[in-house]
């Protein structure tokens, strides 16, 4: 059965998309540590990261960091933090997220509800600045 994600990224459940390519795909979570909250997410479904072809761990690693400077310029936090966790979902994910201290890392602080508004908003933050630094992988 296909993962959560799968499902997303062939349309089939909605997703709040800032980045699509060949071999991945970024969405902003359903439930965010902070506004924000990206998810980098291979098309390939792969349960584990030590699974990921060292090719397509570097290609998710870069999307990451684009992403994740998209992030910084959308939200000017003090850092973006980077993480692969894991365990909710059997389908590989970096989380990207703005950072202003280590709390802002902590799942236990994920928003279960989030305004939908709130989360369109911030995807067109990350849109609007990966735009504005070149990228033409920005989904619309």
């Amino acid at each position: 059965m296909a993962s959560i994600f799968t499902r997303i990224i062939e349309g089939e459940l909605p997703g709040r998309f800032v980045w699509k390519d060949e071999k991945a795909v970024a969405f902003l979570t359903i439930a965010p540590i902070r506004k924000g909250h990206t998810l980098v997410v291979p098309r390939e479904e792969i349960d584990h990261w030590l699974d990921l072809p060292p090719e397509l761990a570097r290609h998710l690693t870069d999307v990451a960091q684009s992403v994740g400077k998209g992030i910084q310029r959308a939200f000017s936090p003090v850092k973006v933090g980077m993480m692969i966790a894991g365990l909710e979902v059997p389908h590989v994910h970096l989380h990207v997220t703005p950072i202003w201290d280590l709390d802002d890392l902590n799942f236990r602080n994920q928003q279960r509800d989030p305004d939908p508004g709130e989360l369109d908003d911030a995807a067109e933050r990350i849109r609007t600045a990966l735009r504005e630094l070149g990228y033409d992988q920005v989904s619309d």
